[in-house]
């Protein structure tokens, strides 16, 4: 670095000792940390990431979103255990993902060569109109799912996690709770954690239908949506992106909306902008919009006249909603969004199941 450049800070760095652990899940534990001039600090660690920290152990944090009161959950999190680092990998792969950061890791893709699926994904051609549920927020998948399941229970279902959100899967406890009603979960483009690893979208899209052999797919971010109150500016706009990588394959793309009435920002009200941009001005080749009967008149009548500028692309389907919210108050997860559970978001939850159940009713035989 040259004399007269100086450096800018961008990580909020700080050494604490572990005072408490708490729950833990898939590749995440909780931990109290003890942080001189911050007190008893919440923290997360990825064990596959950092090792297990232990009450006693000095850690090393990062506090940037923790000190700002920002992310989804509200952690510190753990860099490193200085005193008792981890073994070496000894796993093959090499794709690396979080690349050129401290914590890039080394994992085995479903794409590369030299393991059991590359064949299949290199000649595998299309998605063979599988339909695949995309939706812009983590917290549509619990519904979505629910949607599936209720309209025919048999169906195998595969989650793509894209990399707008969190980008460790194990970060999310609806991915630990679901993991039984999944048949994986494939991590895509910088994400890392899933059952797959895989370098894009589209062939996360392929070891979904040709490697776990999926009926149905979901595509979400993860946990953790970025917005800026502009209308490009947030996360969500990979939804269209997504739509276009299903129709590129072969897929028929289905936009799970975002509704709701309890939203207090004009933006997100009715039919969320995100949505309409993503789906009406992202996704080139069409995608089907679903939009759930039973909203109530006024809701209702706002949807429709939010979806009436749509390209001509993009088919608006209105989908029976009966038996949706009784499967949605039995969720194995709760039911959140934007910091609001069921049934105040109810129209974003119906929403997701509703294309659930269309996405079930377009399955090919």
């Amino acid at each position: 670095m040259g004399e007269n450049q100086t450096a800018v800070h961008r990580i909020r760095w700080r050494r604490g000792r572990v005072t408490a652990t708490g729950r833990s899940w898939r590749d995440a534990l909780e931990l109290t940390v003890e942080v001189p001039g911050d007190g008893a600090v919440r923290s997360l660690a990825h064990p596959s990431l950092v090792g297990v920290p232990e009450v006693g152990d000095e850690v090393l944090l990062n506090t940037t979103a923790w000190a700002q009161r920002l992310g989804t959950g509200g952690y510190a999190l753990v860099v490193a255990v200085p005193d008792r680092l981890p073994p070496d990998p000894t796993g093959p792969g090499h794709l690396v993902k979080a690349r050129y950061t401290p914590l890039q890791v080394s994992v085995q893709g479903v794409d590369e060569q030299d393991t059991e699926h590359h064949t299949a994904i290199a000649e595998a051609e299309d998605l063979g109109g599988m339909p695949v549920v995309v939706a812009d927020l983590h917290s549509a998948l619990p519904a979505a799912l629910i949607g599936v399941f209720a309209t025919d229970p048999d169906l195998k279902v595969a989650y793509v996690m894209t990399d707008g959100g969190a980008l460790v899967a194990g970060f999310s406890r609806t991915l630990h709770t679901l993991a039984p009603s999944l048949t994986g979960v494939v991590t895509v483009g910088q994400a890392f954690g899933g059952d797959l690893e895989a370098v894009t979208l589209h062939t996360g899209l392929l070891a979904a239908k040709h490697v776990l052999g999926a009926d149905v797919t979901v595509v979400t971010q993860g946990p953790g949506n970025l917005g800026t109150g502009t209308s490009w500016g947030f996360s969500g706009v990979a939804a269209g992106e997504a739509c276009n990588a299903v129709s590129v394959l072969g897929g028929e793309p289905v936009g799970a909306l975002r509704i709701s009435d309890a939203d207090p920002r004009p933006r997100h009200r009715g039919v969320s902008h995100h949505s309409l941009t993503a789906f009406g001005r992202v996704a080139l080749a069409g995608v089907t919009l679903v939009a759930p009967r039973g909203l109530g008149s006024e809701l209702g009548q706002q949807v429709e006249e939010d979806l009436a500028g749509q390209p001509e692309r993009n088919e608006v389907v209105w989908v029976d909603t009966d038996g949706l919210d009784e499967a949605l108050q039995l969720s194995p997860v709760t039911l959140s969004t934007m910091g609001r559970g069921w049934p105040e978001e109810r129209a974003y939850f119906l929403a997701a199941a509703a294309a659930g159940r269309y996405a079930a009713l377009q399955v090919p035989y």
